[in-house]
């Protein structure tokens, strides 16, 4: 029985680490969505941090402000919700069913 525990904790330190090393890359990993038929556009990293967002010029041109804003949080939003989505995909490659999907895992 002992050997099967230290079977079982040298799996999880190689699966804590394989998660140190899926974290680091999600860093560099992004996805970019679009709101208002691709008026403004949203990168976000697999870290959950917005890189970068692109507003047409014709928009900015309306003056509309309230409608700029809906659009920037309307991006905002699905971007960062394919960054959750993709960090699980990438945290459930490592872990291959070990940690149930959705169960919350800091940092992702």
């Amino acid at each position: 029985m002992n050997f099967n525990m230290q079977n079982m904790l040298k799996q999880i330190q190689k699966m804590q680490a394989e998660m140190a090393k899926v974290q680091e890359e999600l860093g560099s990993k992004t996805v970019t969505e679009e709101s208002g038929g691709g008026m403004v556009k949203v990168t976000a990293n697999g870290k959950k941090e917005i890189v970068s967002i692109d507003i047409d010029d014709e928009i900015i041109k309306s003056n509309d402000k309230e409608m700029i804003e809906d659009l920037i949080i309307a991006a905002v939003n699905k971007a960062l919700e394919s960054a959750s989505k993709m960090a699980e995909e990438e945290l459930a490659s490592v872990t291959k069913g070990m940690i149930p999907p959705g169960m919350n895992i800091p940092g992702f």
